[in-house]
């Protein structure tokens, strides 16, 4: 791993609040996620099991945690088993957790080999009367293909049929979604790291760029700042395809009187920090690009300010809807006329912000949590209000991080140029 080290209290206190949600006498199971294959004898790289790395830190394949809060004997409460390494391994793969590395990071003391797991886990069932399973139940999940959770889930009840299953999805929902301290710091390092590549760019791009040159410095930057890279598939669109709202080709040559869409961020200990900005590629915004840019940013603050304890999802996306209609008058892209006779159901200006302001943020990008519960302190939300206007190449989008406070809220990336004549300044430095 390239982050630093992580305090074993994060873990350790994660564990005890997960246990305090488990019903009497059961037994929680959670698997690593799965080195993925791409073709021939390549994989596509490890990604951990957010679930198991929050409740463990331990960053490896082919890891399962063991969780059995009322076992009578201790050294059952708390079981971690481990890939045990060996000489052919640490050859061809490099070095392994140790059993004396992986209690120190996890603060787990009953460390054991994978091996031992079927027997382990056959003596545990004989004593418990539920079962937690983890399944990946996130709103928006397309899963097609078997992951490990799912391979367990599928042999521990044809195996165990007699059992009472429970499901742990919404428990780790519920306490992923209000960060600690500890966490909240980590996403903050994320969005230094992030701010460190928007500002290398700023001076950087120029008329002829093209779009995976600014890709390759952001990664620059944030490779030497300790981070993985990108916390999702950066988004680097320019002209026509600032109004593409996924696209990730960056294979464009930047021309001037274009603006660029940048949804680039960075990762840092798997807490992930997500950002968009847009810039003019030659230095200055056009007057009616700036007109929108402002537009949205006038959106963006009123939205952030709504962000909350207590504010409601519902009542949060109908006054940012009612802001961005207003604005879109203002620009002339609607008509109050039209606004007046409108579907309340499907309401114009979706035509032209057809998607949410805000996401929950954490070890996912898109992280758990419930859209109809209310905000809370310790809720870590994206604001990201956006126009786009294809007949014009126009999209801007302006994304910040948001963190719930019980006085309000604060603004992770507050630091980061956002007003359009701050932009201007830095790409034309000594201007």
């Amino acid at each position: 791993m390239k982050y630093t080290k992580i305090s074993s209290r994060l873990f350790i206190d994660n564990r005890k609040r997960f246990a305090k949600e488990l019903k009497s006498d059961s037994l929680a199971v959670f698997n690593s996620n799965d080195i993925m294959p791409s073709n021939a004898d390549g994989s596509m790289g490890f990604m951990q099991n957010s679930d198991v790395f929050y409740l463990s830190g331990i960053d490896q394949e082919e890891t399962i945690l063991l969780l059995y809060p009322d076992a009578k004997d201790n050294s059952m409460k708390e079981i971690l088993f481990l890939r045990e390494t060996n000489p052919h391994i640490a050859t061809w793969e490099g070095h392994k957790y140790t059993k004396e590395e992986a209690r120190e990071t996890s603060g787990i003391e009953e460390i054991r080999w994978l091996s031992e797991f079927p027997v382990t886990f056959r003596q545990l069932m004989s004593q418990c009367k539920r079962v937690y399973l983890n399944t990946n139940e996130h709103t928006r999940a397309i899963v097609e293909v078997e992951t490990r959770d799912a391979r367990f889930v599928k042999w521990c009840m044809e195996k165990y049929p007699a059992h009472r299953y429970e499901r742990s999805a919404p428990i780790m929902h519920k306490l992923r979604s209000i960060k600690s301290g500890v966490e909240v710091e980590l996403i903050k390092h994320a969005c230094s790291i992030t701010e460190k590549g928007f500002r290398r760019i700023l001076p950087f791009i120029k008329p002829g760029v093209w779009e995976y040159e600014i890709e390759a410095e952001c990664s620059h930057e944030f490779l030497r700042n300790r981070s993985k890279g990108f916390a999702y598939s950066p988004i680097i669109a320019s002209g026509a395809n600032s109004c593409v709202l996924h696209y990730i080709l960056n294979n464009k040559q930047c021309k001037a009187g274009d603006i660029i869409l940048l949804d680039v961020a960075a990762e840092y200990a798997n807490y992930n920090s997500d950002m968009t900005r847009v810039v003019p590629v030659n230095g200055k915004f056009t007057k009616r690009q700036k007109d929108v840019y402002n537009a949205v940013l006038r959106v963006m603050r009123a939205a952030t300010k709504m962000l909350v304890k207590g504010n409601t999802f519902a009542k949060y996306n109908a006054a940012v809807g009612e802001l961005m209609q207003e604005e879109l008058i203002k620009l002339r892209v609607l008509k109050t006329a039209d606004v007046r006779s409108q579907d309340p159901k499907n309401p114009l200006y979706k035509k032209y912000f057809m998607h949410g302001t805000s996401h929950f943020l954490g070890l996912d990008v898109h992280d758990v949590g419930s859209f109809q519960a209310t905000m809370q302190p310790g809720n870590v939300f994206t604001c990201e209000p956006g126009i786009y206007i294809p007949k014009e190449k126009i999209g801007v989008r302006i994304e910040n991080n948001i963190l719930i406070t019980e006085k309000g809220n604060e603004d992770l990336m507050a630091s980061i140029p956002m007003e359009a004549d701050e932009i201007e300044e830095l790409m034309n430095p000594g201007k």
